[in-house]
């Protein structure tokens, strides 16, 4: 198996790494974030084991980290301790001065938002950021989800293209059945109280507190 990769980079606020590793399961991933340091412990489909442990150039804030697995990566994104630009992903435990991230004028601005962006990363090669995001958007895009997965997306779908009816509909019918409903006709849901309709077998309590 050919070695897995890691790579990364930041925001003003954050810091993200990526380990790109197809088809992991949550229940395989162990992910462990301290205000120095990342330790990634992931059990692959081979049976083998992979281990990310790194220790940070700079502090982060442990609470503010999120962990994301997609079917073609794992991202892990870490809130910084302090909003400064780091020169390299890794460091030696001490707390190096960081240089800000510099303001720019309107034409550096320009000038930036028209050149590819380039982060470090763990391989030495130059990499079109801009042309990779969009590469792992589409594969994102292009990922068919199963069972309730499937069901949320397309309701995700549905309502994101739907008229302002449409999304009035739903939010009226989802919320008045307790979830029990979920209607795209404004005609039929708007004129009147959508009612509770549990699934067959099962019986609908509301919650008193």
């Amino acid at each position: 198996m050919s070695k897995i990769r890691h790579e990364w980079y930041q925001t003003e606020t954050t810091v993200v790494v990526t380990v790109l590793v197809k088809n992991v399961k949550q229940e395989d991933l162990e992910v462990e974030f301290t205000r120095k340091g990342l330790n990634v412990s992931l059990k692959l489909p081979s049976g083998s084991d992979y281990v990310l442990d790194l220790v940070l150039a700079h502090p982060i804030i442990a609470e503010g980290c999120v962990t994301k697995v997609l079917g073609t990566k794992i991202e892990l994104k870490m809130k910084k301790e302090v909003g400064m630009r780091w020169a390299t992903l890794e460091g030696s435990g001490e707390e190096p001065s960081a240089k800000p991230i510099a303001a720019v004028s309107d034409d550096g601005a320009a000038a930036a938002a028209a050149a590819p962006m380039a982060y470090p990363s763990s391989s030495h090669a130059q990499k079109d950021w801009d042309k990779l995001a969009r590469d792992l958007k589409e594969e994102e895009k292009n990922e068919k989800p199963e069972g309730d997965a499937a069901l949320q997306k397309l309701f995700q779908q549905i309502y994101g293209d739907g008229s302002d009816e449409v999304k009035r509909a739903m939010n009226k019918s989802f919320s008045e059945s307790g979830g029990t409903v979920l209607s795209t006709n404004w005609q039929e849901i708007g004129s009147a109280k959508t009612e509770v309709k549990p699934p067959d077998g099962v019986t609908y309590k509301k919650y008193e507190q």
